[in-house]
C-alpha cells in the first residue's frame, strides 16, 4: 500500500513537468523528421531522359515522407511483410515449356473490365517478376496488380520455375543471371499479345533479371520500358551486407530458409544434379549458391556466378528505357553499390534513390497498409511511357 501511494505521489509530482517535456520531444522530431528525413529523390539521368521524367512523373519531384515510426531501412524491410495488406485478384494460370523439358507458371489477370482499354487485344500488358523465392501472392505483387488493374492494364506473373504451384521437371530453378526463362516469356506473351504494349517490373531478385536481360538482349527486349525495385547492384556487396550479424539475424538466415525449402520440397528431381543433403546445410545465401545455383547453371564457382548475375557490370547495355528505384538505407542492396556513373552514360537508364525506404519498403503514413509510394511510381511511369511514347522515344533516341 505504501508502495502505491509514494508511486502515486511521484506521478502526480511529475505530472506538471512531463506535458512540456513530451510536448518538447514531440516538436524536436517532428522538426528533425520534416528537415532531414523527408526529402526529394535523386534523379539520376541523361539530360532528355531526365526531363522527360520530370516532365511526365510528378513523383520524382516530390518528398518521400517514410513512416514517422519507421524510418530505418532494416525496420522499413520488416515491416512491409507485416503491415500490408494482401488485396485479392483473381489469376487464370498458364504453363508453359521450355526448350530444356521444363515448365514456368504464368499468372494472368486480364482485366477485361477495363475502361481505359475495352479492346483486348491491345490493352497494355505489365509483366511482373517478383523477388527471391516469390510468386503471384507476395503482397507487393498483389497492390502492383490491382494499380494495374485501376490504371485499365493486363498483368501477367513470371513464377520462376518451381515457386508458381506447377511441378518442378528439371533440376533448374532459379538464377539471377540466367535470362532464357526470362527471353521464353517475353517470346510467349507477345506471340499470344502482338498488338499490345508490354512493359516490365522487377522487384529484387525480379528486376536483376530483368536488368540482365535488357544488357542480354541490347534493342531486341521486345519491351516497351521497364521498372525495378530495390534491385542489388552488386552481388558481393549485398552478399557482404547480408553477412553482418544483424543482417544475417535478420534477413539472411530466412531468406536461405526459403531456397532450402524449395530445394526439400523436389529433392527428387534436385538431387539428379547436385548432393540436395549438402544443399540443406546451408546457413547463408553464398553456402547455397555455392552448393546449388552455381554448380546448377554452370559456373565453376560462385565469385564467377556473383560476377555475370551483377547488373552493374552490364549497365551500358541496356537500349530499353529502365527507371530503377533503389533506397539508400536498403540492407540487401546497399546505397555505395548503386551505379551512378555508368547510369547517367546511358540516355536510357534512370535511377530514383531515395533516402530511405529499405528494401521493398517504402512505407508512408501513420499505419502503413497500402503500398502507395511504389504504386505511385508505378502508375506515373507506366502512364507516362504508355502516353508520351514519341517523346519518350526522342528523349532514350537524342
Amino acid at each position: 500500500m505504501w508502495e502505491e501511494v509514494k508511486s502515486s505521489s511521484l506521478v502526480t509530482g511529475w505530472g506538471p513537468y512531463l506535458s512540456p517535456l513530451l510536448l518538447g520531444v514531440g516538436v524536436t522530431w517532428g522538426f528533425c523528421y520534416l528537415k532531414y528525413v523527408c526529402k526529394i529523390p535523386r534523379l539520376v539521368a541523361a539530360d532528355p531522359l531526365h526531363h522527360f521524367l520530370q516532365s511526365h512523373c510528378p513523383v520524382v519531384k516530390t518528398a518521400f515522407c517514410p513512416t514517422f515510426w519507421c524510418v530505418g531501412g532494416r525496420i522499413q524491410t520488416i515491416a512491409r511483410v507485416f503491415l500490408l495488406s494482401k488485396p485479392h485478384p483473381t489469376y487464370r494460370k498458364e504453363v508453359i515449356s521450355t526448350a530444356d523439358g521444363g515448365q514456368i507458371s504464368l499468372d494472368w489477370n486480364d482485366n477485361q473490365e477495363s475502361s481505359q482499354y475495352p479492346e483486348s487485344s491491345s490493352r497494355p500488358t505489365i509483366l511482373l517478376l517478383p523477388g527471391l523465392t516469390g510468386n503471384s501472392e507476395q503482397s507487393y505483387v498483389l497492390h502492383m496488380v490491382g494499380q494495374a488493374r485501376k490504371d485499365g492494364y493486363r498483368c501477367v506473373v513470371f513464377n520462376n520455375r518451381g515457386s508458381g504451384g506447377e511441378e518442378l521437371l528439371t533440376h533448374r530453378t532459379f538464377c539471377a543471371a540466367n535470362t532464357e526463362d526470362m527471353a521464353r516469356v517475353v517470346e510467349h506473351v507477345r506471340r499470344c499479345l502482338p498488338e499490345a504494349p508490354l512493359l516490365a517490373v522487377g522487384v529484387s531478385l525480379g528486376g536483376m533479371i530483368l536488368l540482365n536481360y535488357l544488357a542480354s538482349s541490347g534493342s531486341d527486349s521486345g519491351l516497351q520500358a521497364a521498372l525495378v525495385f530495390s534491385t542489388p547492384w552488386d552481388v558481393f556487396v549485398s552478399t557482404a551486407s547480408l553477412e553482418k550479424p544483424v543482417n544475417y539475424l535478420l534477413f539472411n538466415r530466412n531468406l536461405t530458409s526459403g531456397m532450402r525449402k524449395t530445394v526439400h520440397k523436389y529433392r527428387s528431381i534436385i538431387g539428379k544434379a547436385v548432393d540436395v543433403d549438402h544443399v540443406l546445410q546451408s546457413r547463408s545465401i553464398r553456402e547455397f549458391d555455392e552448393r546449388y545455383t552455381s554448380p546448377v547453371f554452370g559456373y565453376e564457382t560462385c565469385d564467377d556466378y556473383y560476377r555475370h548475375g551483377s547488373p552493374c557490370t552490364k549497365l551500358s547495355k541496356v537500349q530499353t528505357p529502365v527507371l530503377c528505384v533503389n533506397a539508400e538505407d536498403d540492407p540487401l542492396s546497399p546505397g555505395q553499390a548503386i551505379p551512378v556513373a555508368d547510369a547517367a552514360n546511358n540516355p536510357h537508364v534512370a535511377l530514383l534513390i531515395t533516402a530511405h525506404g529499405g528494401h521493398i519498403g517504402f512505407l508512408e503514413g501513420v499505419f502503413p497498409t497500402q503500398q502507395q509510394y511504389m504504386n505511385r511510381v508505378f502508375s506515373q511511369f507506366m502512364g507516362a511511357v504508355l502516353r508520351h511514347c514519341e517523346d519518350l522515344k526522342a528523349a532514350v533516341e537524342d
